[in-house]
């Protein structure tokens, strides 16, 4: 018998006659064939999660198999596309039905009308296995899109080079179950993971152009970031800046149940964005998923999932890729409210018992990778966390932590005071910091790792004295604790404070980063020996060259690192004179 429709609870609803169904399969229910997910099966009763608005929907509606598990399309045509949370173009859909999603659209999800120039890697007689790449399309002029074989056999028939669409099969290959076409595209269930050679180490920096990042919390490629915040602190400028200037090959960016302004926003501003890797158009890299806080709670749930695969799909092709999303705690709202809706025992603060696991499923699914194809790839996962009145010990950013590598603690205090990134040098940390000390020498041939942990030092020593300055004032402190005042000041707006809006600032390289860093320890350093020496504090406190250190960042262009050698130049002649003074 088929399957129908006995109840119907929002995005949930319970089939009869569902002995037919399977777990995790794909159906479509009712006439207008709404895309659907079978979540549990009793006995002849199912429950499944439908993906799109189901006001019109009735009981005794049929439900169709597809035996198929929920599936993106992975082909040429994804990169500058933008999709929602089960991959449907947004703006196809735009462009035929305007600005509201009708439902019953299908997956019709890659366009099939158009022609790809094909160049095909492989011959007649040819051995091909899973994951070998059998033809290319340059799908934008930065990224190669590489076509990989869901087969082991031998090659029987190919097509000539040429233009081909989606649906011709360019190459044919003799299995052991017979004749399998190969086209443009490949299916594959967003749940499961895509298969890998072998995990690797992770030993290569994902470079961002963010002082606060590249050297005092450095990301590395193939790594997990959480980026928890309240609201206005920040988070999704965050990652903004880190699509723009990562210099991974693709980046995804998903907006998961954020507001419609914030995903306009990004709409209206990477298509404007240049890439300062390529030099090209920030979309000729970048795939947009969008699942906004009004669309179906239940895609906003998959979305994540659909862009994981993605991700892994161009991973597959030796691509590193980073994907962000935005923000986590929105999902997990998602799957709160279908977890009620599924009648399901909650947890804490009526989560699901099973949130933690979800979230490590997801973050798991990061990494650095040898590929079956012999190739190389990464995929960083970098969600944001959107804790309620900014508690940083709710269950999803706890959950979240015991995921990641890499905690970016957004403060409050430092946003409204208009330090960004506010990222809180005390309560963020980086796991990868030591894995990173290799890759650090070998590009700068310093012990960069050294260098930050002394200026970290700096800032922890500050926080502790600011507590006494705060009961019985800084006068109260001896000359090196109001010169370490000065030096954390100094590290702070000269360095981790960054200035998004100006053109030299807003992507700083690493190697001026490093030097950035010198000047500031050269003058500690300097200040330090000259108060040994017996030189009081207000001789050392130069306002004029202070400010000078803290606007280096603006009057030092990127390429204009020789000019460091001036400034600390001019810092020591300073201190020599403060002492040849004295003497």
């Amino acid at each position: 018998m088929t399957p129908t429709i006995k109840s119907i609870n929002g995005p949930v609803i319970q089939a009869r006659n569902a002995s037919s169904l399977k777990i995790r399969e794909m159906v479509t229910v009712g006439d207008l064939k709404l895309i659907g997910e079978v979540v549990s099966i009793d006995g002849d009763l199912a429950t499944i999660q439908v993906y799109e608005d189901t006001s019109g929907l009735k009981v005794n509606d049929e439900i169709i198999k597809t035996n198929r598990a929920l599936s993106v399309r992975l082909g040429p045509g994804m990169i500058g596309n933008m999709f929602d949370g089960i991959q449907r173009p947004l703006d196809k859909i735009k462009a035929k039905h305007g600005s509201f999603i009708p439902s019953g659209l299908g997956l019709s999800n890659l366009d099939e009308e158009r022609n790809w120039d094909v160049k095909i890697k492989v011959k007649n007689g040819d051995k091909i296995n899973v994951g070998q790449i059998y033809a290319t399309i340059d799908e934008t002029s930065v990224i190669e899109h590489r076509l990989m074989s869901t087969v082991d056999g031998e090659v029987i028939e190919v097509k000539d080079d040429g233009k081909y669409k989606l649906e011709d099969t360019i190459v044919k290959v003799k299995t052991n179950h017979g004749v399998e076409n190969l086209k443009l595209y490949q299916y594959w269930p967003v749940r499961v993971q895509r298969p890998i050679k072998r995990s690797k180490q992770l030993s290569e920096l994902l470079l961002t152009g963010q002082r606060v990042l590249d050297i005092f919390f450095p990301i590395a490629k193939g790594g997990t970031v959480a980026i928890p915040g309240g609201f206005g602190t920040g988070k999704t400028m965050l990652q903004h800046q880190l699509a723009q200037y990562s210099n991974a090959d693709i980046i995804i960016y998903i907006g998961c149940g954020e507001r419609g302004n914030e995903m306009t926003q990004v709409l209206e501003d990477f298509p404007d964005l240049i890439d300062p890797n390529t030099g090209r158009g920030l979309m000729e890299r970048t795939i947009l998923i969008a699942n906004t806080s009004n669309m179906p709670v239940a895609a906003r749930e998959a979305s994540i999932y659909t862009g994981i695969t993605m991700a892994e799909y161009f991973r597959d092709m030796g691509y590193d890729v980073a994907l962000m999303a935005d923000s986590t705690s929105r999902w997990a709202e998602a799957l709160r409210e279908i977890s009620a809706r599924l009648e399901e025992i909650p947890a804490e603060e009526g989560y699901p018992a099973y949130l933690g696991s979800r979230l490590s499923q997801f973050y798991e699914r990061a990494g650095d990778f040898d590929n079956l194809n012999g190739s190389h790839g990464s995929v960083t996962l970098i969600g944001a966390v959107s804790p309620t009145g900014g508690d940083f010990s709710e269950p999803v950013t706890e959950n979240t932590r015991r995921s990641v590598n890499v905690f970016l603690g957004l403060d409050k205090n430092l946003a409204y005071s208009r330090h960004y990134p506010a990222i809180n040098w005390l309560t963020s940390y980086s796991n990868y910091l030591n894995q990173m000390a290799g890759y650090y020498e070998d590009l700068t041939g310093e012990d960069i790792v050294l260098l930050r942990n002394s200026m970290m030092e700096i800032l922890t020593e500050e926080e502790k004295l600011q507590s006494i300055v705060m009961l019985v004032g800084k006068d109260s402190l001896s000359n090196k604790q109001k010169n370490l005042l000065d030096v954390a000041s100094m590290l702070k707006i000269a360095f981790l404070q960054q200035n998004a809006f100006n053109d030299i600032d807003k992507y700083v390289p690493l190697d001026k980063q490093i030097q950035m860093l010198k000047v500031i320890k050269n003058y500690y350093k300097l200040s330090n020996t000259a108060i040994d020496k017996g030189i009081s504090y207000n001789k050392i406190y130069n306002k004029g060259l202070i400010a000078k250190i803290n606007s280096m960042k603006y009057d030092i262009k990127n390429d204009e690192l020789e000019k460091f050698v001036e400034l600390n130049n001019n810092i020591r002649s300073y201190f020599q004179t403060l002492e040849e003074g004295e003497e």
